[in-house]
């Protein structure tokens, strides 16, 4: 228990944590005072009750004390003061109109987050391209898993973070786990792991640190930052030189095998050991305990996406589970595991640059008129691709004039963050929506208290793919409102008096329409099913019975959608649990092969900058930080940013443990306490990048971009380390 006010069991919601895509369930209790008490929620299966540190003490945000309850604008003496609701989304409208008048469209922008609702990320987009008229529209998602979505959608037709449930893991007989440290990141998921081992079957990391993850597993790999695509190429040469392939099943369900083969096979081991520092016994090893079960997967998260070659390294991945029969098959395949809330939901109804909802390209015109037809609009009025996530806030105070933030802090979150910060005070008008006083909110014109997720209703899909419903457990504070709410109010200013409604489940049910028969096909789903059912699957798409009508809730004879009809309905579509175990999603149903082959990566040491950066995450603070870093408990377990160094390291430089240490690229320089280690390469230094400040860990990280994802190369980047003088 967290909070000390007297509680009311008789009024207990079940609901779903605000932070990582696992999305563990919880119940909320009211206590006086206007917040919640967390506990257990034991039926919901991802978690099975269990909670981290900072899903058990999520309602501390909750708190007055620690979130906005009022609008603020920017003063005539450069304060912000708090305002009026109307006062405050006047100033926003006004300011927007006034750009797009002077500017054009285009110099509107928009910028979401991994963690709005699907309804929130739905109503985000159909705003910047319905109201706002403007492509210049991404998300800090794009940072999260989009080389990963990339590669998968190029190697089997559909982009879903885990095409299997979790509960998948344990039984199957080998996880390759490659560039994430889900102790850390997600522990209610590490039982997974645990229970792999348990049932007979093998964990292998692969991790240049030796993380608390890495700690349980059988095989750990600590290749040098930056070389997962030629250790993934080095372990195909050896599949294919041992004998290892399963010809028949690349004959009959792959494609590109030819190319991908050759190119492997020029990674010959002692070339891939120079390249990744892992010795050829360990890369033999790693292929055998790979190759022996029937079932094996690999999963991958930020380490070897976050590189400016993340969608060809993922591919390469994906090809060693091709080339040995491990995809579309139980208990076998590749899988992403998703960072953000909802990561995957919010990529895929439309606040990603390129895609309309439902996983629609913006490119394509049948799916342009779909949407259209469904927001009442001409097709062609809808404006077409536009920049990704860093492209547009390089673009801030130059080609776009005037930004709309919502649920996302990029001044500590972007790469070459103090360049992002500039840019973001360069802009013309900047509004914010944030729960909190973020950084970037500090830089805003106008910043909008909104609701948190113990506060409202809304949907998100877990890195399962599962479709989950969160509820409203409690009223939020006088003078917050929801963001709903917020789109509603200036899409009204802004001449658009319909099409933006606020509640939740109204624009669930356009959602499901919009989405319908794309790849990402949500209109099998409601509101009462995801309750009763702990949540559905996608794609799952909605049944026609006999009068041509559509059903998505579990009452089949009961019409849920909008649209006339009485006939009998059909069984509703069961959702998709497991993908591609008959056919892949490409026109031909075949996986392709991805013909890649290493590079270096965009930054490499040279004599002024000799060692590698990596960057992460640690157990008790989550992304930027803004939520987390106003926890008492969490600031308690982790108080600052450090500099993890190996003792070799260490002793070149004169440093002690807590000395204070500056990290310096080409980009800036950042400092902070020394934590001296064995479990991290020689080569390489490590630092969280939760904090602002002189802290501030994506001050120095690359912004070299994937030519595919668009995503940053965070990382990996060359610095020197300096020992500093108190």
């Amino acid at each position: 228990m967290q909070n000390t006010g007297t509680r009311n069991p008789a009024i207990t919601t079940p609901t779903h944590c605000p932070y990582c895509a696992l999305q563990c369930g919880m119940n909320l209790t009211p206590v006086e005072g206007g917040t919640v008490e967390v506990s257990e929620r034991t039926d919901f299966p991802v978690n099975r009750g269990a909670l981290c540190g900072k899903g058990r003490t999520a309602a501390a945000v909750l708190a007055p004390g620690a979130r906005l309850t009022s609008p603020l604008v920017r003063s005539g003496d450069g304060a912000l003061v708090p305002a009026g609701w109307d006062e405050a989304l006047d100033r926003i409208a006004g300011n927007l109109e006034r750009t797009r008048a002077r500017y054009g469209a285009d110099a509107l922008g928009v910028f979401g987050g991994g963690g709005l609702t699907n309804e929130k990320a739905y109503a985000l987009g159909k705003f910047a391209r319905v109201v706002l008229g403007t492509s210049q529209i991404d998300y800090n998602g794009r940072f999260c898993m989009s080389s990963a979505a990339a590669a998968g959608t190029l190697a089997f037709g559909l982009d879903r973070g885990l095409p299997f449930p979790l509960e998948d893991v344990p039984r199957t007989g080998c996880v390759i786990l490659v560039g994430s440290n889900p102790a850390e990141t997600m522990p209610p998921s590490l039982r997974y792991f645990t229970e792999l081992r348990e049932n007979g079957g093998t964990l292998i990391v692969v991790d240049p640190r030796r993380t608390k993850t890495a700690e349980q597993a059988d095989l750990h790999l600590a290749p040098r930052p930056g070389t997962d695509l030629a250790l993934a190429l080095g372990m195909l040469h050896l599949v294919v030189a041992e004998g290892r392939v399963d010809e028949a099943y690349v004959e009959e369900r792959t494609s590109g095998w030819e190319e991908a083969r050759a190119a492997a096979m020029a990674h010959w081991p002692e070339y891939v050991e120079r390249i990744t520092g892992v010795s050829v016994p360990e890369l033999r090893e790693a292929v055998r305990l790979f190759c022996a079960p029937e079932a094996a997967m690999v999963l991958t998260a930020r380490g070897p996406e976050q590189q400016a070659k993340g969608t060809d390294t993922v591919g390469a991945w994906i090809n060693l589970c091709l080339a040995t029969g491990r995809a579309g098959r139980p208990l076998s395949g590749y899988g992403c595991l998703t960072g953000q809330g909802n990561g995957q939901g919010g990529r895929e109804h439309g606040q990603k640059a390129d895609q309309l909802p439902g996983y629609r390209k913006l490119t394509d015109p049948a799916a342009r008129r779909h949407v259209a037809e469904v927001w009442g609009v001409d097709p062609d009025a809808l404006p077409g691709p536009g920049r990704s996530a860093y492209e547009l806030l390089d673009a801030l105070g130059t080609d776009v004039r005037s930004l709309l933030v919502m649920g996302s802090n990029p001044v500590v979150s972007a790469p070459r963050a103090a360049h992002v910060e500039e840019r973001l005070r360069s802009l013309d008008f900047l509004a914010v929506c944030d729960v909190v006083l973020s950084e970037t909110a500090e830089l805003a014109d106008v910043v909008l208290p909104v609701t948190q997720w113990a506060e409202e209703t809304g949907t998100t899909t877990s890195l399962e793919g599962r479709v989950l419903l969160r509820r409203r457990a409690i009223t939020p504070p006088d003078g917050v409102r929801g963001d709903l709410e917020v789109l509603h109010g200036l899409a009204g200013r802004l001449g658009v008096e319909k099409g933006f409604p606020t509640d939740p489940e109204e624009v669930f049910e356009e959602l499901r329409r919009a989405s319908a028969g794309g790849p990402a096909d949500y209109s099998g789903i409601g509101y009462r099913r995801l309750a009763e059912e702990n949540g559905v699957f996608w794609p799952c798409p909605a049944q026609p019975a006999a009068d041509g009508t559509h059903t998505a809730d579990t009452n089949t004879n009961t019409n849920t959608n909008t649209g006339a009809g009485t006939g009998l309905r059909a069984a509703p579509h069961p959702g998709t649990p497991r993908l591609f175990l008959d056919r892949f999603a490409t026109a031909d149903g075949r996986a392709r092969f991805a013909p890649v082959t290493h590079r270096p990566s965009a930054e490499e040491p040279d004599d002024e900058y000799p060692v590698l950066l990596t960057t992460g995450r640690v157990v008790s603070q989550y992304q930027s930080g803004a939520q987390t870093r106003r926890v008492a408990e969490l600031n308690a377990a982790a108080p600052g940013p450090f500099v993890e160094l190996h003792p070799r390291l260490a002793a070149r430089l004169g440093a002690a443990e807590g000395d204070p240490l500056a990290v310096v690229s080409r980009r800036g320089r950042a400092v902070a306490p020394a934590r001296i280690t064995t479990g991290i390469r020689p080569d390489t230094v490590f630092m969280p990048f939760h904090w602002p400040g002189e802290g501030r860990a994506n001050t120095l990280t690359n912004p070299a971009l994937d030519p595919a994802s668009r995503m940053p190369e965070f990382k990996v980047c060359a610095v020197r380390v300096e020992t500093v003088t108190p």
